[in-house]
C-alpha cells in the first residue's frame, strides 16, 4: 500500500510539474507573440497627435501607393503568419490577389506593455510630411537625387536610379507622380533595406517589390530559406549542440547540381556588388540565414539590411576610435584594422565579400560533390577563403578566383536539367 501511495504521489507531482512548465511556456510564447506581432498597427497606424488610420490617410489624400486601393477599399491584401523578430519591424506573410509575398512595415518607437493592458499609441517614425504641398516634380527629383547621393556617394548613374524610383512611385501607372505617391516613396526611401532592394532587384538578387502603401510594402515571397539547414524552435536551440546543428544543416539541402546552381547565384551577387552600377557594397553579415532560393533554384538575398555601401562603410570606420582591431567592426563581420598610433580605425576592409561567401559555401558544396572534381573544387574554395584586404586593391586576383570557381561549377552542371 505504501508503494502504491508513493507511485501515486510521484505521478501527481510529475503531472503538476508538466502542467506548470507547459503553462509557463505558453505564457512566454503568447507574451512574445503579442509583443512582436502588431500587424494591426501596420494597418491602423496611429499618428502621434491624431487618431487617423493609415487608410484614412489614403482616403484623405495624404498618402497613396500601388497597394493602397487593395488594402483600404477592395480589401484584397491580407496579412497571414507573423514573422516579426523585433516589435518596431513588423513582418508577415501575406497575399495580394494572385501574389504571395512578405509584408513589412516600420513602426516608430513601440512602448512596452503588460499582458491585459491596452497598448499605448505608437510614436510614428514617418509623418508623411515630405515633400510639402507645392513641391514640383523637378524639385522632388532633386530631393531624391540628393538623398541617394548622401547614401551611395558620388555615382555616375544616379540620375538613372532617380528615374527608376520615380517610375516605382507612379503606383497607378498614369505617367505622373502625385503628391501622396511622392510622400509614400519618400518614406520608403528612408529605409535602407528598401533602397538596397531596389538597387539589386533588377539583377534578380533580391525579391521584387510588389507594391506599397505609405511606409508599408510587400515583396515577393522566396519559397525556400534559409540557404541550408533548419530554423530550430527556440526551446531546442540551447539544447542541441552546435556540432549536431551543423551536421543537421547539411542534411536538409537540395541535390548537388542544384546546390551548384544556387552557389553560382551567390557568386554572381558578390560579383555585382563588387563594382556595381551604383558603386561597391559590402555584405556585413554573410550568413546562410539571410539567403533563400526559388523553385528554379535561383538565389535571393532575403535580408538587405546586411548590405552597406562601401562609401558609407569607409566614412563610418574613419570616425571610429580604437585601441585594438576588435574595436573596428561594422555589423557582424566587416572589420578593418586599428591604427594604434592614431587610435583610429582604418577604412580598408580586411576581408572581401568573396572570401566570406566561399566560407559559407565550403561545406555546402563539398558535401556530395562529384569525385572527379572534388579536389579541384576544394583547392579553389580554400584559395578563395584566403583572400585578404580590399577587393579593389587585388582586383585581378579577385576576378580570377571568382571566374574560375563559376566556370568549374558551370562545367559540372551545364549538361544537366538543373542548369
Amino acid at each position: 500500500m505504501a508503494r502504491i501511495s508513493f507511485v501515486r504521489v510521484k505521478y501527481l507531482f510529475l503531472t503538476w510539474l508538466t502542467v506548470l512548465v507547459g503553462s509557463w511556456v505558453l505564457y512566454v510564447q503568447y507574451s512574445t507573440y503579442t509583443e512582436l506581432c502588431r500587424g494591426y498597427e501596420c494597418k491602423n497606424a496611429i499618428t502621434r497627435l491624431n487618431l487617423f488610420l493609415k487608410c484614412d490617410k489614403y482616403k484623405l489624400g495624404i498618402i497613396d501607393g500601388s497597394a493602397c486601393s487593395s488594402l483600404c477599399e477592395k480589401e484584397t491584401l491580407y496579412m497571414s503568419r507573423c514573422l516579426s523578430t523585433v516589435p518596431n519591424n513588423q513582418v508577415y506573410t501575406g497575399s495580394w490577389g494572385d501574389h504571395d509575398g512578405i509584408i513589412r512595415c516600420k513602426l516608430g518607437e513601440v512602448v512596452d506593455y503588460e499582458l491585459g493592458e491596452e497598448p499605448e499609441p505608437r510614436r510614428e517614425a514617418h509623418m508623411f510630411d515630405k515633400p510639402t504641398r507645392g513641391t514640383s516634380v523637378e524639385k522632388f527629383r532633386e530631393m531624391v537625387f540628393n538623398h541617394l547621393k548622401s547614401k551611395l556617394g558620388e555615382q555616375a548613374n544616379l540620375a538613372n536610379l532617380v528615374s527608376q524610383i520615380l517610375s516605382v512611385a507612379d503606383g497607378n501607372r498614369d505617367g505622373q507622380v502625385s503628391l501622396p505617391e511622392a510622400r509614400s516613396i519618400w518614406a520608403l526611401l528612408q529605409m535602407d533595406e528598401v533602397l538596397l532592394g531596389l538597387l539589386l532587384q533588377d539583377r534578380g538578387h533580391t525579391p521584387r517589390l510588389l507594391g506599397y502603401c505609405g511606409d508599408m510594402y510587400m515583396t515577393e515571397r522566396v519559397p525556400y530559406g534559409p540557404l541550408y539547414g533548419l530554423s530550430l524552435p527556440w526551446p531546442l536551440v540551447s539544447w542541441v549542440p552546435s556540432s549536431v546543428q551543423h551536421t543537421m544543416d547539411q542534411w536538409f539541402t537540395p541535390s548537388w547540381p542544384r546546390k551548384a546552381k544556387i552557389s553560382v547565384g551567390l557568386l554572381e551577387l558578390v560579383e555585382d556588388v563588387f563594382h556595381g552600377t551604383y558603386g561597391s557594397f559590402l555584405i556585413c553579415d554573410l550568413a546562410a540565414a539571410h539567403f533563400g532560393y526559388t523553385d528554379g533554384h535561383e538565389l535571393r538575398l532575403t535580408n538587405t539590411q546586411t548590405v552597406v555601401p562601401e562609401d558609407k562603410f569607409r566614412r563610418t570606420m574613419r570616425a571610429l576610435k580604437c585601441k585594438t582591431d576588435a574595436d573596428c567592426v561594422y555589423g557582424v563581420d566587416c572589420q578593418t584594422s586599428c591604427d594604434v598610433s592614431e587610435q583610429r580605425c582604418r577604412e580598408e576592409p580586411m576581408q572581401p565579400n568573396l572570401a566570406k561567401a566561399c566560407s559559407i559555401l565550403k561545406d555546402y558544396l563539398l558535401r556530395g560533390a562529384p569525385t572527379s572534381m572534388r579536389d579541384e573544387l576544394e583547392r579553389q574554395l580554400y584559395a578563395c577563403m584566403a583572400l585578404k584586404g580590399n577587393a579593389g586593391q587585388m582586383s585581378m586576383e579577385h576576378s580570377l578566383i571568382l571566374n574560375n570557381l563559376k566556370a568549374l561549377l558551370w562545367r559540372q552542371i551545364s549538361h544537366t536539367k538543373d542548369s
